[in-house]
């Protein structure tokens, strides 16, 4: 997800839905981003915090125990989200409403239906689907 993304040193990236915080600790480590996940389960939030302060990398990613409807986005870069259809149709909205001309969104296996995916890439082995849309232009059909 986010090498499709092509994610740039100090860029913002925001995982809605971050469960074990995954997606939040590989963009600061592995990118040089800074991070942040929203997340409603406090198990999956104490983990995924107990992980990054391991890691020492509390300065460039948190976890933010709330609704990820809660989430400001006018200043991220890149939106991930690996949400099942209906989410991301309560989601799209949102996105199309806060976020910045071109942030990316990259969505795991379920697409936003009424947008143009900028790209579109298959995983290997395991066949995931991974969309890929830019702001705003992707919002167009």
């Amino acid at each position: 997800m986010l090498q499709l993304a092509q994610i740039k040193p100090g860029e913002l990236v925001c995982d809605l839905g971050s469960g074990d915080g995954r997606i939040v600790i590989s963009a600061a480590k592995d990118f040089g981003a800074r991070a942040i996940g929203y997340e409603l389960r406090e198990d999956l939030v104490r983990k995924s915090r107990e992980k990054i302060a391991g890691l020492n990398l509390d300065k460039v990613a948190k976890i933010v125990n709330a609704d990820l409807l809660s989430a400001d986005l006018s200043q991220v870069d890149v939106v991930t989200i690996y949400l099942n259809t209906s989410a991301n149709e309560k989601l799209r909205p949102k996105l199309e409403k806060e976020l910045k001309a071109g942030a990316r969104v990259v969505s795991h296996d379920f697409s936003l239906n009424t947008w143009r995916p900028v790209e579109v890439s298959t995983t290997e082995p395991a066949g995931h689907t991974i969309y890929l849309y830019s702001s705003p232009w992707s919002f167009r059909k």
